[in-house]
């Protein structure tokens, strides 16, 4: 992954402002900052959610403009809110994505079981945000993405929760991946190879490529 001067406006107020970083293929990085520092906009460009405003990059090998859908086809993202449909089941939600994603359903089961959801009924509206975050993890489980960015994965867990999100990010670490996340939990992210740091949207020249 490399970014070069990457900017983002949201109208005349810079998020981002001319980011230069390289995360090698295999490479866990956090990303830390103050409130404001622009951690989630950066993610956000990374997976493709938002576009730069000014700048270029290559993500997985791809540019980060023409190559979105193949950017996003081995990429999962989880952030703030876990992106599931509230009125299926954690199973019916884990088999819709594989369907989408184009692979089988025989995962779909071992996933849940590896997040404890595989007992728990009800559809996921009824599901506590700790719950939620269990069920976003199980589909980083069943995708084995090649690259894994994490927007304060922590929030609404508790510390067995906290502790697979670990576990999880170890596997795609383990398994060859690469890892983007930010988090403001100090005691958290043990796995990661190096820090980057933000700071009112500009990465310190240190902390770059």
């Amino acid at each position: 992954m490399v970014l070069r001067g990457v900017s983002r406006l949201f109208g005349r107020t810079p998020a981002l402002v001319r980011v230069d970083l390289r995360v090698e293929q295999g490479e866990s990085v956090l990303v830390r900052g103050h409130n404001g520092a622009g951690k989630s906009t950066l993610l956000q460009i990374v997976a493709t959610a938002l576009s730069p405003t000014f700048g270029h990059g290559r993500v997985l090998g791809h540019d980060l403009l023409r190559g979105r859908a193949e950017i996003r086809r081995r990429t999962e993202f989880l952030g703030h809110r876990a992106r599931m449909y509230d009125e299926l089941t954690a199973e019916e939600n884990l088999r819709f994505c594989a369907k989408v994603h184009g692979f089988g359903t025989a995962g779909v089961r071992p996933a849940l079981e590896r997040v404890g959801l595989a007992a728990t009924p009800g559809l996921v509206r009824t599901f506590s945000p700790g719950m939620r975050q269990r069920l976003a993890l199980a589909r980083v489980v069943l995708r084995h993405p090649s690259l894994l960015v994490l927007d304060e994965p922590y929030a609404s867990c508790d510390d067995a929760a906290k502790d697979l999100v670990d576990e999880v990010v170890r596997g795609v670490v383990r398994a060859g991946g690469t890892v983007l996340s930010a988090t403001h939990d100090p005691g958290r992210g043990d796995w990661a190879d190096r820090t980057v740091w933000l700071d009112a949207g500009r990465v310190p020249a240190a902390g770059g490529c």
